[in-house]
């Protein structure tokens, strides 16, 4: 089922959640604590995706467990930067274990994680992919359902959707058409972090105006909040609203 997090705010390594933490991604590569009958352990692949002092967006993928690899640790330590995502992988059956079906998936800008699954991939979906440009499901980074969500949300957020608003109504489509779907989603830009808690578990930490969102919290630190079923957090600079995607309101800004 895959677990995941992503951070933006003051420059900081990816080191401590993913590597260092007491509950880091690493641990949560073989013992997860919340997978929903998503599978046992998340060793399919992983990937970390960051910004560099100019903004542009850098990744490292495997398709290999977490604890096999021995050039991201030092990679992590060595970053300091406003904003990282990071995932670690299992796979539906019946997809590919292959590095380019790990998260993130990156362009424009932008890293993309999908923490889920599509109930009755691909019949379900095959609708709202028939919207997207042959040439754009040409270019999938991989058959799965990841892939083709974050090429649905890549062509919104092309055609000048607000971002927020995009992965909200991402979310809507996907469920409509397979109401059984898990659709936790993280997108960043480096200045704001969008994720949903749909069908699992999400947490929310602020420091400031730095925001961690996790599968799950990767330390017992004072100040993790879960984020409620069906709601999507939007967190940019001063600000962190919480918004109800069922009935689409504002339910909190700090």
């Amino acid at each position: 089922m895959c677990r995941h997090l992503a951070y933006v705010g003051e420059p900081c390594s990816p080191a401590g959640p993913v590597f260092e933490a007491p509950h880091s991604l690493l641990v949560q590569s073989y013992a997860p604590a919340d997978m929903r009958r998503g599978g046992t352990v998340n060793a399919d692949g992983f990937g970390l995706g960051w910004f560099d002092d100019e903004g542009e967006t850098l990744w490292y993928r495997r398709p290999s467990p977490l604890w096999t690899d021995e050039a991201l640790p030092a990679i992590a330590n060595s970053l300091r930067t406003k904003a990282f995502l990071a995932a670690v992988r299992s796979g539906t059956p019946g997809m590919p274990v292959t590095e380019a079906a790990c998260a993130p998936f990156a362009g424009d800008g932008w890293l993309f994680s999908h923490n889920g699954v599509v109930a009755g991939w691909p019949d379900s979906v095959a609708g709202l992919a028939e919207k997207l440009p042959t040439a754009d499901l040409l270019r999938l980074e991989a058959p799965t359902d990841s892939a083709l969500l974050w090429a649905l949300l890549r062509r919104s957020l092309r055609e000048g959707a607000e971002p927020a608003a995009a992965v909200a109504e991402l979310l809507g489509s996907v469920v409509r058409a397979a109401p059984d779907s898990r659709m936790n989603l993280l997108l960043t830009d480096g200045e704001q972090l969008i994720g949903t808690a749909w069908t699992h578990a999400l947490s929310l930490r602020r420091d400031g105006d730095s925001v961690l969102l996790a599968s799950e919290p990767p330390d017992q630190e004072p100040g993790w909040t879960p984020v409620p079923h069906g709601h999507l957090v939007h967190a940019r600079a001063g600000a962190v609203d919480l918004i109800d995607l069922r009935t689409d309101r504002s339910s909190e800004r700090t």
